[in-house]
Protein backbone atom coordinates (compact mmCIF):
# COMPACT_ATOMS: atom_id res chain seq x y z
CA UNK A 1 0.00 0.00 0.00
CA UNK A 2 2.59 2.20 1.17
CA UNK A 3 4.11 2.24 -2.57
CA UNK A 4 1.19 2.84 -4.55
CA UNK A 5 0.88 5.94 -2.41
CA UNK A 6 4.21 7.50 -2.78
CA UNK A 7 3.87 6.83 -7.00
CA UNK A 8 0.67 9.22 -6.69
CA UNK A 9 2.40 11.87 -4.55
CA UNK A 10 4.74 14.06 -6.78
CA UNK A 11 7.71 15.11 -4.47
CA UNK A 12 9.67 17.94 -5.12
CA UNK A 13 13.10 17.62 -4.50
CA UNK A 14 15.26 21.31 -5.19
CA UNK A 15 14.87 23.96 -2.94
CA UNK A 16 12.75 26.55 -4.35
CA UNK A 17 12.78 28.92 -0.79
CA UNK A 18 15.94 30.98 -2.49
CA UNK A 19 14.97 34.99 -1.75
CA UNK A 20 17.32 38.07 -1.60
CA UNK A 21 16.80 37.38 2.02
CA UNK A 22 18.61 34.16 2.62
CA UNK A 23 21.40 34.17 -0.51
CA UNK A 24 24.76 35.96 0.13
CA UNK A 25 26.03 35.97 -3.36
CA UNK A 26 30.39 35.30 -3.26
CA UNK A 27 31.90 35.89 -6.12
CA UNK A 28 35.39 35.47 -4.00
CA UNK A 29 35.08 31.68 -5.08
CA UNK A 30 35.52 32.14 -8.92
CA UNK A 31 38.90 32.58 -8.15
CA UNK A 32 39.54 28.67 -7.40
CA UNK A 33 37.28 28.09 -10.58
CA UNK A 34 40.09 30.89 -12.63
CA UNK A 35 42.60 28.82 -11.18
CA UNK A 36 41.64 25.53 -13.21
CA UNK A 37 40.84 27.27 -16.20
CA UNK A 38 37.05 26.02 -14.98
CA UNK A 39 33.79 27.44 -15.30
CA UNK A 40 30.78 26.08 -13.20
CA UNK A 41 28.63 27.26 -10.42
CA UNK A 42 28.91 25.88 -5.83
CA UNK A 43 26.28 26.50 -3.62
CA UNK A 44 26.31 25.56 -0.04
CA UNK A 45 23.47 25.72 2.96
CA UNK A 46 23.85 26.45 6.09
CA UNK A 47 21.01 24.48 7.59
CA UNK A 48 20.63 26.07 11.03
CA UNK A 49 20.42 29.57 10.09
CA UNK A 50 18.36 28.30 6.87
CA UNK A 51 20.93 30.34 4.63
CA UNK A 52 22.70 29.93 1.02
CA UNK A 53 25.90 31.38 0.02
CA UNK A 54 26.01 30.91 -3.93
CA UNK A 55 28.66 31.49 -6.73
CA UNK A 56 27.43 31.85 -9.61
CA UNK A 57 22.96 32.24 -8.90
CA UNK A 58 21.93 31.86 -12.68
CA UNK A 59 24.22 28.62 -13.13
CA UNK A 60 23.26 27.33 -9.79
CA UNK A 61 19.57 27.40 -10.48
CA UNK A 62 19.26 26.88 -14.11
CA UNK A 63 21.90 25.35 -15.58
CA UNK A 64 20.67 21.58 -15.96
CA UNK A 65 23.63 18.80 -16.92
CA UNK A 66 23.88 15.41 -17.43
CA UNK A 67 24.22 13.99 -13.35
CA UNK A 68 26.69 11.38 -14.54
CA UNK A 69 27.29 9.43 -11.29
CA UNK A 70 26.03 11.24 -8.60
CA UNK A 71 23.09 9.48 -10.08
CA UNK A 72 24.43 6.48 -8.03
CA UNK A 73 22.75 8.36 -5.14
CA UNK A 74 19.02 7.79 -6.62
CA UNK A 75 20.03 4.43 -8.50
CA UNK A 76 21.15 3.16 -4.92
CA UNK A 77 18.44 4.69 -2.76
CA UNK A 78 15.77 2.92 -5.53
CA UNK A 79 17.41 -0.48 -6.00
CA UNK A 80 17.59 -0.97 -2.19
CA UNK A 81 14.17 -0.27 -1.53
CA UNK A 82 13.00 -2.43 -4.67
CA UNK A 83 15.19 -5.24 -3.15
CA UNK A 84 17.60 -5.25 -6.19
CA UNK A 85 20.19 -4.09 -3.31
CA UNK A 86 19.83 -6.45 -0.50
CA UNK A 87 22.27 -4.71 1.57
CA UNK A 88 25.80 -3.02 1.15
CA UNK A 89 27.19 -5.89 0.90
CA UNK A 90 25.51 -7.28 -1.68
CA UNK A 91 28.31 -9.11 -4.59
CA UNK A 92 27.65 -8.16 -8.56
CA UNK A 93 30.77 -10.22 -10.32
CA UNK A 94 32.77 -9.18 -12.52
CA UNK A 95 31.90 -10.12 -15.86
CA UNK A 96 35.60 -10.13 -17.20
CA UNK A 97 35.66 -7.11 -19.32
CA UNK A 98 38.26 -4.50 -18.95
CA UNK A 99 36.67 -0.90 -18.24
CA UNK A 100 38.72 2.45 -18.42
CA UNK A 101 38.01 5.62 -16.97
CA UNK A 102 37.46 8.60 -19.76
CA UNK A 103 41.32 9.50 -19.81
CA UNK A 104 42.41 6.12 -20.97
CA UNK A 105 43.82 4.80 -18.25
CA UNK A 106 42.40 1.17 -16.64
CA UNK A 107 39.32 1.26 -14.43
CA UNK A 108 41.51 -0.83 -11.94
CA UNK A 109 38.52 -1.06 -8.91
CA UNK A 110 35.63 -1.90 -11.19
CA UNK A 111 37.65 -4.87 -12.70
CA UNK A 112 36.65 -6.96 -9.85
CA UNK A 113 33.59 -8.16 -8.08
CA UNK A 114 32.14 -5.34 -6.21
CA UNK A 115 29.92 -4.95 -3.19
CA UNK A 116 27.21 -2.29 -3.00
CA UNK A 117 29.82 -0.36 -0.59
CA UNK A 118 32.96 -0.76 -3.12
CA UNK A 119 30.92 -0.09 -5.90
CA UNK A 120 29.65 3.43 -4.77
CA UNK A 121 32.85 4.40 -3.67
CA UNK A 122 35.01 3.06 -6.77
CA UNK A 123 31.77 4.80 -8.66
CA UNK A 124 32.12 1.40 -10.81
CA UNK A 125 29.88 2.54 -13.77
CA UNK A 126 29.12 -1.39 -14.67
CA UNK A 127 27.93 -2.31 -11.23
CA UNK A 128 24.98 0.52 -11.47
CA UNK A 129 24.14 -0.10 -14.95
CA UNK A 130 23.39 -3.75 -13.93
CA UNK A 131 21.63 -2.50 -10.70
CA UNK A 132 19.25 -0.11 -12.94
CA UNK A 133 18.68 -3.45 -15.71
CA UNK A 134 17.47 -5.63 -12.69
CA UNK A 135 15.16 -2.22 -11.65
CA UNK A 136 14.09 -1.96 -15.07
CA UNK A 137 12.42 0.73 -16.73
CA UNK A 138 8.89 0.83 -15.93
CA UNK A 139 9.69 1.10 -12.11
CA UNK A 140 13.37 3.21 -12.66
CA UNK A 141 10.64 5.68 -14.65
CA UNK A 142 7.59 5.33 -11.31
CA UNK A 143 10.41 6.34 -8.91
CA UNK A 144 11.76 9.13 -11.08
CA UNK A 145 8.50 10.82 -11.61
CA UNK A 146 7.76 10.57 -7.99
CA UNK A 147 10.86 12.38 -6.95
CA UNK A 148 10.34 14.59 -9.71
CA UNK A 149 14.22 13.98 -10.29
CA UNK A 150 15.73 15.94 -13.36
CA UNK A 151 12.32 17.50 -14.30
CA UNK A 152 12.42 21.01 -13.73
CA UNK A 153 11.98 21.40 -17.37
CA UNK A 154 9.56 19.09 -18.17
CA UNK A 155 8.96 15.29 -17.66
CA UNK A 156 11.64 12.51 -18.69
CA UNK A 157 11.14 9.73 -20.04
CA UNK A 158 13.65 6.84 -20.01
CA UNK A 159 13.77 5.15 -23.49
CA UNK A 160 15.41 1.64 -24.76
CA UNK A 161 18.94 3.28 -22.32
CA UNK A 162 17.84 2.14 -18.82
CA UNK A 163 21.44 1.53 -18.52
CA UNK A 164 22.70 4.91 -19.81
CA UNK A 165 20.23 7.45 -19.61
CA UNK A 166 22.50 9.70 -16.40
CA UNK A 167 25.80 9.46 -18.79
CA UNK A 168 23.97 10.24 -22.41
CA UNK A 169 22.95 13.94 -21.83
CA UNK A 170 18.98 12.83 -21.65
CA UNK A 171 18.82 13.08 -18.27
CA UNK A 172 20.14 16.52 -16.87
CA UNK A 173 19.36 18.04 -13.57
CA UNK A 174 20.68 21.71 -11.88
CA UNK A 175 22.65 22.01 -9.30
CA UNK A 176 19.78 23.55 -6.61
CA UNK A 177 18.08 20.74 -7.55
CA UNK A 178 21.37 18.09 -6.89
CA UNK A 179 20.91 20.44 -3.10
CA UNK A 180 17.63 19.85 -2.55
CA UNK A 181 18.16 15.84 -2.71
CA UNK A 182 20.77 15.75 -0.76
CA UNK A 183 19.35 17.76 2.16
CA UNK A 184 15.89 15.58 2.23
CA UNK A 185 18.13 12.44 2.03
CA UNK A 186 19.93 13.71 5.29
CA UNK A 187 17.05 14.36 7.32
CA UNK A 188 14.95 11.04 6.28
CA UNK A 189 12.57 13.34 3.92
CA UNK A 190 12.46 11.43 1.20
CA UNK A 191 9.84 8.78 0.35
CA UNK A 192 11.91 5.48 0.92
CA UNK A 193 12.49 3.77 4.18
CA UNK A 194 14.40 5.63 6.79
CA UNK A 195 16.50 2.16 6.26
CA UNK A 196 17.36 2.53 3.07
CA UNK A 197 18.03 6.26 3.09
CA UNK A 198 20.41 5.83 5.91
CA UNK A 199 22.05 2.97 3.85
CA UNK A 200 23.39 5.40 1.51
CA UNK A 201 23.93 8.17 3.30
CA UNK A 202 26.57 5.73 5.29
CA UNK A 203 27.62 4.64 2.28
CA UNK A 204 28.39 8.76 1.20
CA UNK A 205 30.87 8.87 4.22
CA UNK A 206 33.73 9.44 2.95
CA UNK A 207 35.91 11.44 5.62
CA UNK A 208 35.33 10.94 9.60
CA UNK A 209 37.57 12.56 12.42
CA UNK A 210 37.14 14.50 15.58
CA UNK A 211 36.28 17.79 13.47
CA UNK A 212 34.11 17.19 10.86
CA UNK A 213 32.56 14.50 8.72
CA UNK A 214 32.06 15.10 5.09
CA UNK A 215 29.82 13.12 2.63
CA UNK A 216 29.56 13.35 -0.72
CA UNK A 217 29.41 11.66 -4.41
CA UNK A 218 31.10 12.77 -7.28
CA UNK A 219 29.97 13.06 -10.88
CA UNK A 220 32.58 12.68 -14.21
CA UNK A 221 30.63 13.43 -17.57
CA UNK A 222 30.69 14.93 -21.11
CA UNK A 223 28.73 17.03 -22.77
CA UNK A 224 27.21 16.50 -25.83
CA UNK A 225 30.09 18.99 -27.47
CA UNK A 226 32.25 16.80 -25.38
CA UNK A 227 33.27 19.22 -22.32
CA UNK A 228 33.72 17.38 -19.32
CA UNK A 229 31.26 18.00 -16.55
CA UNK A 230 32.48 17.69 -12.84
CA UNK A 231 30.07 16.88 -10.01
CA UNK A 232 30.78 17.34 -5.99
CA UNK A 233 27.56 16.96 -3.96
CA UNK A 234 26.78 16.00 -0.28
CA UNK A 235 27.01 17.79 3.12
CA UNK A 236 30.01 18.47 5.73
CA UNK A 237 28.72 18.55 9.15
CA UNK A 238 30.79 19.99 12.17
CA UNK A 239 29.48 19.51 16.15
CA UNK A 240 26.32 18.06 14.49
CA UNK A 241 25.34 20.54 12.24
CA UNK A 242 25.10 19.52 9.05
CA UNK A 243 25.68 22.11 5.30
CA UNK A 244 25.04 20.99 2.30
CA UNK A 245 26.70 21.39 -0.77
CA UNK A 246 27.13 21.03 -4.31
CA UNK A 247 29.77 21.99 -7.05
CA UNK A 248 29.33 21.75 -10.65
CA UNK A 249 32.70 22.32 -13.04
CA UNK A 250 32.07 22.51 -16.60
CA UNK A 251 36.10 22.53 -18.75
CA UNK A 252 36.78 23.83 -22.38
CA UNK A 253 39.09 20.75 -22.14
CA UNK A 254 38.23 17.58 -23.33
CA UNK A 255 41.12 16.04 -21.86
CA UNK A 256 40.65 17.75 -18.60
CA UNK A 257 41.05 15.32 -15.77
CA UNK A 258 38.09 16.09 -13.08
CA UNK A 259 38.77 14.18 -10.45
CA UNK A 260 41.83 16.09 -8.57
CA UNK A 261 40.25 19.00 -9.42
CA UNK A 262 37.17 18.26 -7.83
CA UNK A 263 37.92 17.79 -4.52
CA UNK A 264 40.62 19.81 -4.83
CA UNK A 265 38.35 23.06 -5.34
CA UNK A 266 35.73 21.40 -2.97
CA UNK A 267 38.10 21.52 -0.30
CA UNK A 268 39.50 24.93 -0.89
CA UNK A 269 36.02 26.81 -0.64
CA UNK A 270 35.12 25.26 2.38
CA UNK A 271 38.70 26.16 4.18
CA UNK A 272 37.89 29.33 3.00
CA UNK A 273 33.95 29.18 4.83
CA UNK A 274 36.51 28.04 8.28
CA UNK A 275 35.16 24.11 7.58
CA UNK A 276 37.39 21.63 8.81
CA UNK A 277 38.69 22.93 11.92
CA UNK A 278 35.34 21.87 14.26
CA UNK A 279 34.79 25.95 14.86
CA UNK A 280 31.13 25.54 12.97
Amino acid sequence: MRRIIIFILPLTVWLAACSSNNVTEDNSIKKYFDSAQLTGCFGLFDNSRGQFTIYNLPAFKDSAYLPASTFKIVNSLIGIETGRITNENMVIKWDGLTRFYPLGDTARDWNRDLTMKEAFKASAVPYYQEIARRIGKDTMQKWLDTLGYGQRYGKFRISNNIDTFWLDNTLKITADEQLGLVKKLYFDQLPFFKSTQKTVRDVMLQEDNANYKLSYKTGWGFKPDGHPVGWMVGWIEENRHPYFFVLQLISNDHRFDMRPARIGILKSILKEQGFFQGKK
